[in-house]
């Protein structure tokens, strides 16, 4: 027979907060109700102190957090989540987990959740709009403080209709949806948002591209209809247009943020395209796919091909050569989307307003996968090799 464990279990306690039941010494932990009576107060009253959602005189506030440390209590907060004595939760909903640009935003909702004391809940809808609505109305059925709705948004008045209805139940309800790296319902509807400049990353690193002499750039990825795909690809486009470089609709090609895509398109297009002398993949992962086909078509990055991506995940120092890219804030962009659901604004004069976007910078980060084009393209229109 197994031998029966010796560890202390943990339940929640009425209030919502973790109440040990014993430890390996066999000693009682403090209780809420321990709490109460160190301070004189009722066990309501230290509820309050601790969940901070109703007022409590700084007198009384300062007796209760005494009588905590003098017996060790140790509020559980995600005990006390799940106890549903409090919304003290903050839900994250995304269209992939294991995808770098979700992971690391949720990253920073996750730590800026816990730093105030709060269970983080992750949902990923597999790029099902249905879903990202039905997550939606679950957090608001367990009073969630927060909905961080993450990515870009399909345009689709339907479904826009029904996000700004689920917006405005949880505003009614004392939540708040916020929109990160996703464009603005209207401005009747009661949501924050937290955006990083997309198109200006897209100008500036095409801008880039064209400095070092190249006019001849194969635009790479990007689902059309995703609202992030469509703002690089403006933003890739007026880098053209103020630099005076006709758009040529063979050098763009759509398609999925994937290295599967990345891959297959670049060896299709080898095999038989447009000219261009470097590619700007709409993603890093893209740009991997890329680098790969033309690693294997003996086209060397930088030398024959200039490849540059979009975000600034890890594979892009995992690259040979290191890629070229614009960086996202991506974990600082999850910090912000809880702050300026919670605080509104009023701790620092930079945050957005309770209603209102914040917006973070984007910036080239500049690696060895750039270099300027061969001047002597080959009789198929490709770069030549050596």
């Amino acid at each position: 027979m197994g031998r029966m464990s010796q560890q202390s279990s943990t339940a929640p306690g009425p209030d919502g907060h973790s109440e040990r039941q014993g430890d390996r010494s066999g000693q009682r932990r403090a209780t809420v109700v321990d709490v109460a009576k160190r301070a004189g107060v009722s066990t309501a009253t230290v509820s309050r102190v601790m969940n901070r959602n109703y007022p409590v005189s700084a007198t009384t506030r300062e007796r209760v957090e005494a009588a905590m440390r003098e017996l060790g209590y140790v509020v559980n907060a995600h005990a006390r989540a799940l106890a549903g004595a409090s919304g003290r939760t903050v839900g994250i909903i995304v269209s992939e987990l294991i995808d770098p640009f979700y992971a690391y935003i949720a990253r920073g909702v996750e730590r800026e959740a816990t730093d105030g004391d709060r269970l983080c809940l992750v949902c990923c809808t597999q790029g099902d709009p249905q879903r990202e609505l039905a997550f939606i109305e679950l957090m608001h059925e367990r009073r969630a403080d927060a909905v961080v709705l993450v990515g870009g948004s399909v345009e689709d008045r339907a479904y826009k209709a029904e996000l700004a209805r689920r917006a405005r139940e949880l505003d009614a309800g004392g939540s708040k949806l916020v929109l990160c790296g996703r464009p603005s319902l209207g401005d009747d509807v009661p949501t924050v948002g937290v955006e990083y400049d997309n198109e200006g990353g897209a100008f500036a690193i095409t801008d880039h591209l064209i400095r070092q002499g190249h006019e001849r750039i194969l635009y790479l990825g990007g689902p059309p209809g995703l609202s992030t795909a469509r703002d690089r690809l403006a933003g890739h486009r007026r880098a053209l247009e103020l630099r005076g470089i006709a758009r040529d609709p063979e050098l763009e090609q759509p398609g999925a943020f994937s290295r599967a895509f990345g891959y297959r398109r670049m060896a299709e297009l080898l095999c038989g395209g447009p000219e261009f002398t470097a590619v700007f993949a709409a993603n890093d992962i893209v740009a991997a796919g890329a680098a790969q086909a033309l690693e294997e078509a003996g086209v060397r990055i930088p030398q024959d091909m200039s490849l540059v991506g979009y975000d600034d995940i890890p594979v892009a120092q995992e690259l040979r050569p290191r890629l070229t890219t614009v960086r996202i804030p991506l974990e600082e962009m999850g910090r912000q989307a809880v702050r300026v659901a919670l605080n509104g604004g009023d701790e620092d004069d930079w945050r957005a307003p309770t209603t209102g976007t914040l917006r973070l910078g984007t910036h080239i980060v500049v690696r060895e996968s750039v270099a300027a084009p061969m001047s002597t393209p080959s009789a198929s229109g490709k770069p030549r090799r050596s």
